[in-house]
Order: C-alpha cells, then structure tokens, then sequence
C-alpha cells in the first residue's frame, strides 16, 4: 500500500482496532477521532496515528478532518437505541443514515474521492427492525454516490475475534447463571473473523477494482444460534442449562434487558434475528476471499485461563 492520509472513523471500536493496527503496519497516517482519548491509550501509541478530540456529527469538525485525507472508511454504528421510532429512531437514524450523508457531501465539497462504508448483511430498507432499516438507508446513500466518490461497501456478519460483544458475551452469562433462556435459538449466523473483515478493508483501498461493489464478508460456515452458544458452553467447560424460550417470551426478557444502564439486548435485536444472517448466494465476496473457521479462533480466547491466553489478551489490549 502506498502511504496515504486515512480518516478512520469508528476507529476506536472493536472493527476499528483491528484495521487501525493493519493499516499502521502499512505505513499509513491515520487520523481516528475520539471523544474519549483518554480510554485509547493502545491506539495512540501506533505508529502514524493522530487522534484528535472531535464530534464527527458536527458539520464543521468533519469537515476539518476530512479535508487534505486521501480516503475516508466510515465504521460508525449501533446495536441499541432508547427510543423506538418507525421506520427507525433518532440514535439510529444518525449513526447510519445523517452521518454518511453528511460524509459524502463533506467528501464531495472538499474533493476526497475514496470511501469505504460498513453496512450489514441484510441491511434493507424494508428490513424487520430499526438496525437493518438504518442500515439499509445509509447503504443506499453511499452507493448511490458512486460516480462522484470511489465507494466501496462492506456488508459483515456477526463479527467475532479477541475482544468481541458476541462469544465474549455468551461465554460471561454461560459462567454467571445455572440456567441460560435463549430466544430465537434457530436464527442463523455466518460468523467472519475480526481480522479477516480488517484484511478486506485495508487491501480494498488501493483496488479500483472494488470501486462501485457490495460485498458480503462470512464465515465458511452456518450456525444457528443455539449451536454457537452450545460450542462457547463447551469451551468455557461449563454446565450451564440452555433453555429454548418461545418468542413471547424472548421479547419479554428482551424488553428487561433493554432497560439496563448497558444493555445486552433489545427488542430490536430480535426483530433482526428475523432475518437470517447468511449469505443466499445472491451477493459477492472479496476478491481473494478465503475465511477463517470459527473454531481455529474462538478457543484461543474464549476458554479462558491459561497464561498464553492472558499474554495474548494484554498483547490485544496493548494493540499488539
């Protein structure tokens, strides 16, 4: 890769960790906005990287950081929402939907051609919940820049990798309770590693051949979701009960975690679970693209204790 000048946006977040670090290596000067400095302490040691304190939803500050870049990979996004809104709500129509507008316009007045845009796999307008209906619109404003801005699209699945909110989550409630309700337990998943997600970011960049493409980023297998929990049960060698719950019930607890300070989960993460989450063959992958099984990564940090895996969660910690 040729240096270049990097905006790096959702740079901080667990996707961002991982493409910050490649990109780094590489040789890039990266500029990653934060409004919490102060907990990114492993991404300001790396080499080429500036992170400047500024609110990205601010005309003026993205602006600013935009102008003078060479390409812009936009990975803003949320799971969760304290308001619920048809066809989808203030916190997610601004993080998928205000942002990346603002992004393309902010890119077409300043002259900075190339972007790179995560979506989701089902993301769709007409989707079954506010994600994949926020998701869906800001795909759409993206691509449909394609012309004036060299765009390229990523569409993951569920994401996994040493520090992840996925496994990471399952394997803490399999260690806390005796009795693990699970709804939606036939709802499918196509898991991509973190690293191999950064891969197909980084070696996009600099291929005019991505210019104009959706990809779809899965695993080499499908699961459904109560396979995947059973396989972090047997890693974490626990004997925790798995209990199948009726979707009326799965709303219910859904609708309890949902008021936590820091929720889990949502009503609308069920209402995503609708739509299974794998490729239908309709979509294309990256070119080059070889996936990494799930089960040549997950027992590296999910087990647990030993010392290999507490160095190797410092080393990530450490951006290492």
């Amino acid at each position: 890769m040729e240096q270049k000048k990097v905006l790096l946006l959702g740079g901080s977040g667990f996707v961002g960790t991982y493409i910050a670090n490649r990109l780094s290596e590489q040789g890039a000067k990266l500029t990653i906005p934060t409004r919490h400095r102060d907990r990114n302490k492993n991404l300001i040691m790396l080499p080429g990287v500036d992170m400047p304190a500024a609110d990205i939803n601010d005309p003026a500050q993205l602006e600013a950081l935009v102008r003078g870049q060479d390409a812009v990979i936009n990975l803003v996004g949320i799971l969760h929402s304290r308001d619920v809104k048809l066809p989808y709500s203030r916190d997610f129509e601004q993080a998928h939907v205000t942002l990346p507008k603002q992004i393309v316009a902010t890119m077409k007045a300043t002259g900075v051609r190339r972007l790179v845009h995560m979506s989701a796999l089902k993301a769709d307008v007409n989707g079954p919940s506010e994600y994949l209906r926020s998701k869906g619109e800001g795909e759409k404003i993206v691509l449909a820049a394609q012309g004036e801005l060299d765009v390229t699209v990523f569409c993951p699945s569920v994401i996994f990798g040493q520090g992840d909110s996925f496994l990471n989550l399952f394997a803490r409630l399999l260690k806390s309770f005796p009795i693990f309700p699970l709804g939606m337990s036939q709802a499918r998943f196509q898991p991509v590693w973190v690293a191999d997600v950064a891969d197909a970011v980084v070696d996009c960049l600099d291929n005019p051949d991505t210019f104009g493409q959706v990809y779809e980023l899965v695993g080499p297998r499908t699961y459904s979701l109560q396979e995947l929990v059973q396989y972090v049960a047997r890693l974490c060698k626990c004997r925790t009960r798995i209990l199948p719950i009726s979707e009326g019930w799965a709303y219910l607890l859904a609708g309890l975690l949902w008021l936590s300070p820091r929720p889990s989960m949502s009503p609308d993460n069920l209402r995503s679970l609708q739509v299974d989450n794998v490729a239908d063959g309709s979509g294309q992958t990256p070119p080059g693209w070889r996936p990494t099984a799930l089960e040549a990564i997950a027992p590296t940090y999910i087990a647990g204790d030993s010392p290999k895996q507490r160095l190797d969660r410092y080393r990530w910690y450490a951006g290492r």
